[in-house]
C-alpha cells in the first residue's frame, strides 16, 4: 500500500531551513493574541523606505508603457554598467559589465541558485556555521553536501583556514563566506581575503563572498571587497544587495560580480528559470547607485550606528554586557553567564522573552550548531523603541535569573 502522508511534499523540504523560524513566528502570534505590545527584532528587514529620489525614479518608470515587456534575465545593460561603475567608485575594482556582472532578484536569488549552476549532485561545499540560512538551503536543493566551517569568538568569528581539513579543501567546489557577516556581525580585513584566496587557489576552490552589508559598518570602518585582491576575479565571485544599503528590500534587486565562468553558469541557469528583474526596478537601482556615488560616506551606516550605540548602552546599563558590533544591522549577543549556568538554551530564553516582554529575537541555533548560546537581535526599530526593548529585556533577565 502506498503511504500518502507525504504524497505531495518533497523530502528536501525538511532540509531547507531551521524550524526555529517557524517556531518564532508561532511565539509572536501567541504573544500578539495575548495582547502583548510586540517589538519585533527578529528579522533583518529595513524599517525605512528608499530615498525620495529612488522612489521618484521608480514611480516615473512604472508609468512608462514600454516597461512591461519581459526583461532580460541577465539584467539591462544600463544596470550592469552602473553596477560596474559603482564597484570601481566604491572599491577601485574593474569588472566587465557584459561578462562579469549579473543582475539578480536580490542577492538571495543568486545565492539560492549558484550551487545548481556550478556543482553536481554529491559535490561538497564549505559553508559558515553560524551562517545565513539560505546557504545550507541552497545546497539541499542542489543535493550538495554542506561542510560546516566553525565561526567562533576565540577567532573573532573568522574561519580558521588552516583548521579546515585538507580532504575537505580537496572535495569542496566552493567556499562561501560573508563579511560583514549575518548573523555574527563580524568583519574581515583585506589581508584575510588575501590568505583565503591563496589557500583556495591551491585546491582550485571557487570563493563565494556575500557582501550584502558593505555599506553598514561603524566607527569609520569601510568593509573591503574580495575583488580588491589582485587576480581575485580568476577565483572569486561576490554578491551585492541593494536591500539593506538603500532600503530597497521589497524591490528585489542586487547583482553578482567576478569570475566570468561562474557568472556565466549562473546566467545560463537563470535564463531557463526566470525573466529577470522588472526594468522599472532596475532603473530605480541605477538611481540608488548613482546617488550613493554622489554622497560622502555610506548611505545608512550613521543611522544604524546610532541605533547600535543606544541599544547596546541600554543593555549594558540593564546588566547585559553584549559586544559592540563593528558592522551589519545585528547584535550577536552571548547569553548572560548566569543564564548559561542555570541551563537556559538560546531557544528557551528567546521563547520566554517574547512571551514575557513582547521583544522578539532569534535564537542562535537557527543559524547552525555553533550558534547555540547566542541570540541575534536586529536593529530594525528607532532608537526610542530599541531602548524600550533593552529595558524590557533587562527586567526580564533580572526576573528569570534572580539577579
Amino acid at each position: 500500500m502506498i503511504n500518502n502522508d507525504n504524497r505531495w511534499r518533497s523530502s528536501r523540504l525538511p532540509r531547507l531551513g531551521s524550524a526555529i523560524f517557524a517556531e518564532a513566528a508561532a511565539w509572536k502570534e501567541e504573544a500578539r493574541r495575548a495582547g502583548m505590545d510586540l517589538i519585533d527584532l527578529g528579522i533583518g528587514s529595513p524599517d525605512l523606505p528608499p530615498s525620495p529620489r529612488i522612489r521618484t525614479a521608480l514611480s516615473e518608470q512604472v508609468q512608462r508603457s514600454d516597461r512591461y515587456a519581459y526583461p532580460a534575465s541577465r539584467g539591462s545593460a544600463g544596470f550592469r554598467g552602473q553596477a560596474a561603475r559603482w564597484l570601481r567608485h566604491r572599491f577601485g575594482v574593474t569588472v566587465d559589465p557584459d561578462e562579469e556582472v549579473l543582475a539578480l532578484m536580490g542577492s538571495q536569488d543568486g545565492l539560492a541558485h549558484l550551487a545548481l549552476a556550478v556543482t553536481d549532485p554529491g559535490d561538497a561545499v564549505l559553508v559558515p556555521d553560524p551562517g545565513y540560512p539560505i546557504y545550507a538551503a541552497a545546497l539541499a536543493v542542489a543535493d550538495v553536501e554542506a561542510i560546516p566551517v566553525p565561526l567562533r569568538a576565540t577567532n573573532d568569528f573568522l574561519p580558521d583556514l588552516e583548521a579546515i581539513a585538507e580532504q575537505d579543501w580537496e572535495r569542496a567546489r566552493f567556499i562561501l563566506l560573508n563579511f560583514p557577516s549575518n548573523p555574527v556581525s563580524a568583519v574581515a580585513e583585506l589581508p584575510f581575503f588575501e590568505r583565503l584566496l591563496a589557500k583556495a587557489s591551491r585546491y582550485g576552490t571557487l570563493v563565494v563572498h556575500d557582501l550584502a552589508y558593505s555599506e553598514m559598518a561603524y566607527d569609520g570602518f569601510r568593509p573591503p571587497s574580495i575583488l580588491q585582491v589582485p587576480g581575485a576575479a580568476e577565483q572569486a565571485v561576490e554578491f551585492h544587495s541593494l536591500s539593506k544599503s538603500f532600503n530597497m528590500a521589497g524591490c528585489r534587486i542586487g547583482f553578482v560580480a567576478g569570475n566570468r565562468e561562474a557568472i556565466g553558469a549562473l546566467r545560463d541557469l537563470k535564463a531557463n528559470l526566470d525573466y529577470g528583474v522588472f526594468e522599472a526596478v532596475q532603473e530605480a537601482g541605477i538611481v540608488a547607485l548613482q546617488e550613493d556615488m554622489e554622497r560622502e560616506g555610506p548611505p545608512v551606516g550613521a543611522l544604524y550606528e546610532r541605533r547600535r550605540d543606544a541599544f547596546v548602552e541600554t543593555l549594558r546599563t540593564e546588566g547585559w554586557d553584549v559586544p559592540l558590533p563593528r558592522a551589519t544591522m545585528f547584535v550577536w549577543a552571548p547569553l548572560p553567564a548566569a543564564a548559561v549556568a542555570q541551563g537556559w538554551s538560546a531557544r528557551a530564553i528567546s521563547r520566554e522573552m517574547v512571551q514575557k516582554t513582547g521583544v522578539v529575537v532569534i535564537p542562535g541555533d537557527a543559524f547552525g550548531r555553533e550558534g547555540e548560546g547566542y541570540v541575534r537581535i536586529a536593529l530594525v526599530e528607532n532608537e526610542t523603541r530599541l531602548c524600550e526593548a533593552g529595558q524590557r529585556i533587562g527586567a526580564f533577565l533580572r526576573d528569570i535569573l534572580n539577579v
